[in-house]
Order: C-alpha cells, then sequence, then structure tokens
C-alpha cells in the first residue's frame, strides 16, 4: 500500500550504482507537470529500492512528503537484486521512431523537450500552465514552412470510408437510421492538425475565414497581425481529438 512519508525519513541506498544526476531536471519538470504518481519503492528501514532519481527531484523541488511503497516481502538480497534489476532492463528497451514521431506530432501543448525529447524533432509546442482557479494558455504557433499540403494530406477518412460501406451492406435498419449511422461515421475521420496550420498559411482570405468558422484553426489575432501565424487553441484541439477517438 502507498502511503505519504516525510521527505527526510526516506534514504537513498548509500552504494547504489546508477547515477541519476543528469536525469533529475527531467523527472523534475514531469513531477511539477504531471504530480508525484509513481510511488518510490523502500525496504523495511526506508532505504530506497527503486525510485533514487524521483527522490533527488523532490528534494530540489522542496517537497515535505513523498508516496512510498514499503516492499516488506523482499528480503535484503532481493532487495539488491530488484535494484538492479529495475535499472538493467530499462536499457534493453528501444524506441520505435515512426510510432514515436506520431505520438510526439500530437502532442501540441505541452513541452516536451522539457523531459529529454529533443527540440530538433520540430514537434514541439508551448506549454499549458493551469491552476485551480486562473488558465494562462500559449498557444502553438506556425509560419509557412514548406510545400502547401494537399486535402489528402490534412484529412484521413479511410476509416469513416470503411464504416459508410458497412452500413451500406448492412440489413434490418431503415434508411433514416442508415442515413444517420452515415452521417455519423464522419466522427471518424482523422485531422492531421500540423497539416491543416500549414494549408491555413498558404490558402487565401477566403478559404482562411472558413477554415475559422469550422474551428479548424482559431486564429490570435495579435500575433497572426505581427508575425503572419495560423494559431492552434489548445483546448479545441484537444476537444476534437477526443471526438476522433
Amino acid at each position: 500500500m502507498t502511503v505519504m512519508v516525510p521527505i527526510n525519513e526516506v534514504y537513498p541506498y548509500e552504494r547504489n550504482p546508477r547515477k541519476n544526476e543528469d536525469a533529475v531536471k527531467y523527472v523534475k519538470n514531469s513531477i511539477e507537470k504531471f504530480g508525484f504518481n509513481q510511488p518510490i519503492v523502500v525496504d523495511d528501514d526506508y532505504i530506497i529500492i527503486v525510485g533514487h532519481t524521483r527522490w533527488l527531484a523532490a528534494k530540489e523541488l522542496g517537497m515535505k512528503e513523498i508516496p512510498v511503497l514499503v516492499a516488506s516481502h523482499l528480503s535484503k538480497e532481493q532487495a539488491k537484486a530488484y535494484r538492479l534489476a529495475d535499472n538493467k532492463t530499462a536499457e534493453f528497451a528501444t524506441w520505435d521512431e515512426e510510432l514515436l514521431k506520431k505520438e510526439l506530432e500530437e502532442i501540441m501543448n505541452i513541452n516536451m523537450s522539457a523531459f529529454g525529447f529533443e527540440d530538433g524533432d520540430d514537434v514541439f509546442a508551448d506549454e499549458i500552465e493551469d491552476n485551480t482557479y486562473t488558465m494562462k494558455t500559449s498557444i502553438p504557433q506556425y509560419e509557412i514552412t514548406g510545400d502547401c499540403p494537399s486535402i489528402s494530406e490534412m484529412l484521413d477518412k479511410e476509416k469513416s470510408k470503411e464504416l459508410i460501406a458497412e452500413i451500406e451492406k448492412a440489413e434490418g435498419i431503415t434508411e433514416e437510421e442508415r442515413q444517420f449511422l452515415k452521417d455519423a461515421a464522419g466522427r471518424h475521420n482523422v485531422f492531421n492538425y500540423r497539416n491543416v496550420a500549414e494549408y491555413y498559411a498558404h490558402a487565401n482570405p477566403e478559404m482562411q475565414r472558413l477554415m475559422e468558422k469550422s474551428a479548424l484553426v482559431i486564429i490570435d489575432v495579435d500575433n497572426a497581425i505581427a508575425n503572419g501565424y495560423a494559431t492552434l487553441l489548445g483546448e479545441i484541439l484537444d476537444a476534437m481529438e477526443d471526438e476522433e477517438e
């Protein structure tokens, strides 16, 4: 069971062979952004088995208490083995670069370089900072960076087409129901909002106006006048992506 423990009652393992210093700043950023969601695992003497980096990050953040899981069921030898195994097994994990790129491209409002991802990937945006009472939003901005995308590069309709074909063949439903399902199938269209923003930057004024009216692009007027950028409103983007899922 996870319990909250004063941080000064949790102790690092003096012979920990894993060097954590370079990772601390990224873990600090993660805790600040997402919270302390993964407890530190300790033995009966509250000596850390797993979580030295989180402990160091929490200390630097000035946290007074941290979530702790006491692994009383482990022997001294098992605790030593677990401490090494937890770090060693992580070394064998690799990234699927294509899937990683897709995931990062869909994170529009969180600065992933704060967690060690490279800015050079050009898939990062400014953070949205929020608390219970206020929200300060830095909206991602785009300027013309290359050729204008095609319509097909902005919108993937394959899933909705497959669903419509299935609806067309369905038996035992009324024509009114069939049409309703076909209309609803559009919810499965997938928008590439990075390409939408790029297309907007290339579009003529009338197309831009209609894209804004369709809530595909929301313009921050001051920035648009000053910089000629197309901007996406984070909250609208999140809502659209939730609908697609």
